[in-house]
Formats: structure tokens, C-alpha cells, sequence
């Protein structure tokens, strides 16, 4: 019998850690995101990946943010009822008033396995004030550099 370990879980130090830039976030496929081959409907898949953007652009500059335009939409893998599904957004460019997010979306993995890549695109992500026109993006710290890119470098 394996035994579990007892430490206390420190989850808001790791939360503080992550990278302004980053953020991550976990969803249930339910019965009602799916399609008729009980995999997760596209649209559904989009919104994810849209509202994850917008979550890690938001959360870098401190400001409303919009979708501008989405780009290298591709889906990898079948993503069935009941997946968990991890996604990863980072913030990989920054304008004026816009910024590049790029996600990706990976099923979970049971413990010692590889997590399977089955969602990913690039959203650019535009700051706005109150009457949604655009605005310099004040972000609360600078991205990092070298930026790595969340996607594949063949982009």
C-alpha cells in the first residue's frame, strides 16, 4: 500500500511565484461542452482557450482587456467527456496597447506519464479603458527576458 504524504499543501507560495506573464487554470469536460461524438465541441474548446487569454492578459497588465484576433487554432486530440483538461497561457509579446497570449491545453496524466498537448492558438489580447477604446498597457512588471514561446517554435 502506498502511503500519501500528510505535508501541508503550500499552494498560495506557488500561486505568488508564478510569473506575472503566466497563468494556469484546470477544467472539467462536462457532458454539455460536448458534441455529438461526445468529445468537447469545438466552439467550446475555443471559448476555453479565449477565456484563458484573456484571464493571463488581464492578469499581466492590470487593465480590461479584449479579444483582437485569434490565431493557430489547432486541434491536437479527440478531448473526451469527463477529461481534465490544464491549461497554460503566457503573455510572449507586448505592444503599445496589445499584447500576444499564447495557450495550450493538455489532458492530465496519471502519475509518472507524459500530459498529451490537445489544444493551442495565440489571441492578441488589446488593453481598453471604460468606452473600450484602446490604451497603453501599464503592466505591473516587465516580461522576462529571453521569452521563451509557449507554442512551437516552427510559429
Amino acid at each position: 500500500m502506498t502511503r500519501l504524504s500528510h505535508a501541508p499543501m503550500d499552494w498560495i507560495k506557488a500561486l505568488a511565484a508564478t510569473p506575472a506573464n503566466e497563468l494556469t487554470r484546470s477544467e472539467l469536460v462536462l457532458p454539455h461542452q460536448s458534441n455529438h461524438y461526445g468529445t468537447l465541441f469545438g466552439p467550446e474548446a475555443l471559448s476555453l482557450l479565449g477565456r484563458t487569454a484573456y484571464l493571463a492578459g488581464a492578469r499581466f497588465s492590470r487593465q480590461p482587456v479584449v479579444m483582437a484576433a485569434v490565431r493557430g487554432v489547432e486541434f491536437l486530440a479527440p478531448v473526451g467527456i469527463g477529461a481534465l483538461l490544464h491549461l497554460h497561457a503566457r503573455v510572449v509579446r507586448l505592444g503599445r496597447s496589445s499584447m500576444t497570449v499564447d495557450v495550450r491545453a493538455a489532458l492530465d496524466a496519471a502519475p509518472g506519464l507524459k500530459p498529451q498537448e490537445v489544444l493551442r492558438a495565440s489571441f492578441e489580447m488589446v488593453a481598453v479603458d471604460a468606452d473600450g477604446r484602446p490604451v497603453p498597457i501599464e503592466p505591473r512588471e516587465p516580461l522576462p527576458e529571453p521569452l521563451p514561446a509557449v507554442l512551437d517554435d516552427a510559429r
